[in-house]
């Protein structure tokens, strides 16, 4: 963080200094591990044209991509169009002030580095902006040179930080175990309800769709509970026949069927005093369900083939990627189960509503795939980032893995490339489609994501080099994810109407 200098007023109260050219060590241009150079984008944003028009000049002089914005609900325009690496923006104006651009710039545009403009009376203000998250202030009037030697320190933090992470990564061992990565907002809200849940007993329903880390968070809540001593016992729902669940779950006493040549206490006993992760249990079949209902309410269960109840004393955490107010409607899910179960809900967010998070999941799981490959990858080259941000993630975290898995699998060099991920398109679809218009579909999406890596998300610049408007852009993007999110809902509408 920098402390505030005044200049000299110079035109409208700014010291304008002489056009000069762009000393190496202030450089827009950003030299990677690849040797690509990639230019800094700022954006700046004021409510007055003169003072755009100077910001602009002075940092377009040092080679920068500048974009500018009139107000604040004209840069969250912005950020839909691009991702900037550093915004530049006023506190006061009218309509959207920089303090609520500040909060949606975390969610909408997360890589960038906020500095906040002020006058000597808002000093206040800006001191509240840089606890919610802005990296520097400068108090007006203030000269351009500061301007640029702020920005440059910035950018040159970012390439160190980033740089840092490479070196680290390649001299600490890989961290140990599963965590819940991430500091979106919604990761953050998750870890707190997490806490929140793990200070009792009552059962936890933890919902959200396939890949998303339901079991991470199931395992976050036992690990902080007063039962983490105990043990924590997962059973897919889902995996497992009918017949079989009923003995693995409640148990079965020697002779009670023909294969039962020894007495099996079952999982609720091995999770005494600890907790029962029942996963996927939107698949459990309703006379089932009855049964778990009643060891619920009773705290008892009565073994395959026994006559005597035995107290068990297991927390239950279950989980599911199904809408399970939807099922009880239905009639495919008990409406008193799933109100025992739902006492605590946990939702997990899909991770393309949290693509901030991204880049420390990969850095996350790259040490983890080290690990189990026993490879030595460094990270992730920007371009491929880029795109990596920019897909859709159907499969979520899961699949996030399997594409990272199979790019070091297949890579050749120390860091993961484009090339490296483009080894994984064929697979990442799933079937590729034997229909035309399937096909045709499939190859436009990867081109699209492709054209988006290479001008980093600038959809401006990629709708000018695919020869399309970027209103048709933004339909093709919104398509596929109203396609994503759609699917499960399309598949409920066709089982209900088959019901």
């Amino acid at each position: 963080m920098f402390g505030a200098s005044r200049g000299v007023l110079g035109p409208v109260g700014w010291d304008v200094p002489a056009r000069t050219g762009c000393p190496v060590a202030s450089a827009a241009a950003l030299r990677t591990e690849g040797d690509h150079v990639a230019t800094a984008s700022i954006l700046v944003v004021d409510d007055e044209p003169a003072i755009q028009d100077i910001l602009t000049w002075s940092l377009a002089a040092e080679g920068y991509s500048v974009a500018t914005a009139g107000s604040g609900e004209e840069a969250l325009t912005r950020f839909e169009e691009q991702d900037f690496d550093v915004i530049v923006t006023d506190i006061v104006m009218p309509g959207l002030n920089g303090l609520d651009l500040l909060e949606r710039s975390r969610l909408l545009n997360p890589r960038a580095s906020v500095i906040v403009m002020t006058a000597y009376a808002a000093l206040e203000t800006a001191i509240t902006a840089l606890r919610r998250g802005a990296c520097d202030y400068l108090e007006k009037p203030f000269s351009m040179d500061v301007l640029k030697e702020r920005v440059q320190r910035l950018l040159q933090y970012r390439e160190t930080i980033w740089k840092d992470g490479l070196v680290r990564r390649a001299l600490q061992p890989p961290a140990a175990g599963h965590t819940l990565v991430g500091e979106s907002d919604a990761i953050r809200a998750v870890r707190e309800q997490i806490a929140l849940a793990a200070r009792t007993s009552s059962n936890v329903l933890v919902t959200g769709e396939s890949g998303v880390g339901k079991e991470l968070v199931a395992r976050a809540v036992h690990a902080a509970s007063a039962r983490h001593d105990g043990g924590f016992v997962p059973v897919n729902c889902g995996a497992i026949p009918e017949t079989l669940l009923e003995s693995q779950l409640f148990g079965h006493l020697r002779g009670a069927f023909t294969t039962a040549v020894q007495a099996n206490p079952g999982l609720f006993a091995t999770a005494s005093h600890g907790t029962l992760f029942l996963d996927e249990i939107g698949e459990m079949a309703l006379p089932l369900q009855v049964k778990l209902l009643r060891v619920i309410e009773e705290k008892c269960v009565l073994p395959v083939g026994g006559t005597k109840p035995v107290p068990v004393d297991a927390r239950i955490i279950a989980s599911t990627n199904r809408d399970l107010e939807r099922e009880v409607e239905a009639g495919r899910f008990r409406e008193d189960l799933f109100y025992r179960l739902n006492v605590v809900h946990l939702t997990v967010p899909p991770l393309r509503e949290r693509r901030g998070d991204i880049p420390v999941l990969v850095d996350h799981l790259v040490e983890r795939l080290n690990a189990k490959l026993e490879a030595c990858c460094l990270g992730v080259e920007r371009d491929a980032l880029w795109s990596l941000i920019g897909r859709p993630w159907k499969g979520n975290v899961r699949e996030l893995e399997n594409v990272l898995e199979r790019a070091m699998v297949f890579g050749r060099g120390e860091l993961i490339s484009m090339r490296d991920l483009s080894s994984d398109q064929g697979a990442a679809g799933g079937t590729p489609p034997q229909d035309l218009r399937g096909a045709v579909r499939r190859f436009e999406r990867q081109h699209l994501m492709d054209v988006l890596a290479a001008t980093q998300s600038d959809k401006r610049k990629a709708a000018r080099l695919l020869g399309i408007s970027l209103a048709s852009l933004y339909r093709k993007l919104r398509s596929e994810d109203d396609e994503t999110g759609s699917a499960a809902s399309k598949s409920q509408r066709a089982d209900d109407a088959l019901k």
